[in-house]
């Protein structure tokens, strides 16, 4: 290795480390054997690379684990989360022994994969491989683009690093590739991938499937590569390749660390069967031997504890300092200083929809809801410059590109367009790390047919609880011509089946402006912008009741009724509320008493009080029709078994929207005719 500022060997190896080392190993033996299931393996070679960064290179407070200026780690090799829990709780972070007992039990704080949320220290959820990897991308770039903002002469308030721990399964994983080509373009020189090439998966020798020369991959991406691959066991060479990537600051750092899978074991280290179960009594008790670990499962000697938690104090001085720091910057830079703990805590400055206010209700003629997007996007972001994000290299179909914002580059920190290029998935991934990191609200654009490369991001982003605003446009056979590849059918309804995700299709120009309210107004989870490429007219212009402000708050709304009970409800969502509406009214005309409901988001209608759902949806009125340009499957929840749902449950073709509209059905008559097929 070239250039390393190099830690003395006396500094690092001594006696009580390596019992620590060993420590680790054990605590993750034990918990494993005690579920009889989880991954041992991994735990047990990276026991000194993970005591290393802990011990003698992390920043971080176990005391007050959300310290803003702390390091993150991302264990992006999720299965071995044994190793984080173990570090965590003999470094003095809330996690008792009784949760190390309980791993992988009902109710724990230690699930199989870390949980973001759920357990002290964890700073992202991970498990799907290469994930962990995208949101550490994304941690990295979140703090660059901070630290530009808001750190002045004399006040570097924002200064950290993100370490991600990384497989041979996440190297082998596509997000994984987007993701650090991503980083390496941003020269995202706080970002350190620590891979741990023990050459082993699931189904044995890596070489079966997986030959190449990682190092020289991630040199092409634009990586710093800490020259040789370090030793598993070599603590010291571990300490100095870690430190090594300060000698690169404007290029992130992979450091390789060869170790055995599943060291100390006499039988099992380096074999695929240490990778994914528990190791049995026998094996276990030889390896207790073979590492010379005398003490009973669970039992960790009082100067091991000593050692390991001396960062507890180490940490709280550090948060103090940077607490007595960010005072300092406070009385100089006041405005800053409050803004900065209001994207930090996630708080929204008075006034921030002003633009929006100004917006609603002022659009008349016909007009596509991604371009009504792209005008709430420039009417949020004066007021609120953390929103911050862009398009997988669509843009300008998606309308995310805000003028006068620029684009974000190593040239121009201060440019928040974000351009993610042709990786859907590393987009997904990047944007989830930036939500979990904090001080930015990122959102996210690509046609909704793609989704599916983004649903592994969207589906942990949910589960973590990371308040992403994905933008998904040519959301129907509406787009036309692209024809059926790029015409998506069943995408809609798959993203409603994810929790904790809201989904709203707006149906004209207002509901997409409350829409944007809403998803910047979520802080719990993400939420899905479904937009069409097709104008669409305004509601009001063609007979809807008068809109109000908290309509689609509500999820679902009459946007037209009968003077009588309705005898037929006709349900709508985004580009077909036109036709429901319009189907309703003609009904009217002809006697019969129709309502018109557009259901913008059936998550939000579903948090909604039983007696407004009632009102909407009155269960005695069993006559009710839906009518989405998608699948049909699912929407017997709201027309029951027996009513009517009209919509495509076949592929769409290659024609002007409006002809394969017409041809697949999506027509006011077509419409009327099913409801009055329901009455007889």
């Amino acid at each position: 290795m070239s250039n390393v500022q190099t830690v003395s060997e006396a500094a690092v190896n001594s006696d009580v480390a390596w019992r620590s080392i060993n420590a680790i190993r054990f605590l993750s033996i034990d918990a494993v054997e005690r579920a009889n299931s989880g991954h041992p393996g991994a735990p047990m070679g990276l026991a000194p690379t993970a005591y290393a960064l802990w011990q003698q290179v992390l920043k971080h407070a176990p005391g007050t684990p959300g310290w803003v200026d702390r390091d993150r780690v991302v264990l992006s090799a999720g299965h071995a989360s044994m190793l984080l829990y173990s570090m965590l709780h003999l470094t003095g972070y809330d996690v008792p022994m009784d949760e190390i007992k309980d791993f992988r039990q009902w109710d724990s704080k230690t699930p199989g994969h870390p949980e973001y949320g759920l357990t002290a220290g964890v700073e992202a959820t991970t498990g799907p491989l290469g994930q962990g990897l995208g949101n550490a991308v994304g941690f990295a770039l979140a703090e660059k683009i901070l630290a530009n903002t808001f750190n002045r002469p004399g006040h570097e308030i924002i200064n950290h690093k993100t370490y991600a721990i990384c497989s041979d399964g996440d190297m082998m994983e596509g997000v994984a590739a987007e993701a650090a080509s991503l980083a390496g373009t941003l020269q995202l020189g706080k970002l350190v991938v620590i891979y741990d090439d023990n050459q082993i998966s699931i189904e044995g020798d890596t070489d079966k499937a997986f030959r190449e020369d990682v190092s020289a991959r991630y040199e092409a991406y634009g990586f710093h590569i800490v020259e040789e691959a370090v030793d598993g066991n070599d603590l010291n060479g571990i300490v100095n390749a870690l430190k090594a990537a300060d000698n690169e600051p404007d290029k992130p750092t992979l450091v390789t660390v060869r170790s055995v899978i599943g060291y100390g074991s006499p039988n099992l280290a380096g074999t695929g069967a240490v990778h994914g179960k528990a190791m049995g009594g026998d094996e276990v008790a030889l390896t207790r031997t073979q590492l010379g670990w005398e003490y009973e499962p669970f039992d960790i000697p009082d100067d091991v504890y000593e050692h390991m938690q001396a960062g507890v104090k180490r940490g709280q001085e550090l948060s103090d300092d940077w607490h007595s720091r960010f005072y300092a910057y406070k009385d100089e830079h006041p405005e800053l200083a409050e803004r900065l703990h209001q994207d930090l805590h996630g708080l929204l400055p008075q006034g921030w929809d002003d633009g929006l206010n100004r917006l609603v209700g002022s659009i008349d003629a016909p007009i596509a809801t991604r371009a009504v997007s792209g005008e709430a996007l420039h009417a949020i972001t004066p007021k609120l410059p953390r929103l911050i994000g862009g398009s997988a290299d669509l843009a300008e179909s998606n309308n995310t590109e805000v003028e006068g914002r620029g684009s974000f580059s190593p040239e121009l920190l201060e440019g928040r367009n974000l351009h993610f290029g042709v990786r859907e998935h590393g987009m997904g991934a990047v944007s989830n790390g930036m939500a979990l990191h904090g001080g930015v609200i990122p959102y996210a654009a690509t046609f909704l047919i793609f989704s599916d490369y983004m649903r592994p991001a969207i589906r942990v982003g949910a589960l973590s609880h990371a308040p992403c605003i994905w933008i998904f446009t040519h959301d129907s056979i509406g787009l036309g011509e692209d024809g059926p590849t790029h015409q998506p059918i069943s995408q809609l309804m798959g993203l409603r089946m994810i929790p904790n995700l809201t989904v709203i299709r707006p149906a004209d120009a207002d509901e997409t402006f409350e829409a944007w309210r809403i998803a910047i107004e979520n802080r719990s989870g993400p939420t899905a912008l479904i937009l069409t490429r097709q104008n669409l007219p305004q509601l009001s212009t063609i007979g809807a009741q008068s809109f109000a402000r908290g309509y689609v708050q509500r999820g679902a709304y009459v946007v037209a009724d009968s003077a009588a009970e309705p005898d037929v409800i006709i349900i709508g969502t985004g580009s077909e509320t036109q036709l429901a509406l319009g189907a309703a009214l003609k009904l009217q005309e002809d006697g019969i008493a129709a309502r018109a409901v557009s259901m913008p988001s059936w998550e939000l209608f579903q948090q909604q009080p039983e007696e407004y759902r009632e009102s909407v949806l009155p269960k005695r009125i069993r006559s009710r029709v839906s009518v989405e340009a998608g699948t049909t499957i699912g929407w017997e929840r709201y027309t029951g078994f027996d009513g009517a749902c009209i919509g495509i449950d076949r592929y769409g073709a290659s024609a002007p929207g409006d002809t394969v509209m017409a041809n697949l059905g999506f027509t006011v008559e077509n419409v009327a005719q099913a409801a009055r097929n329901l009455l007889g």
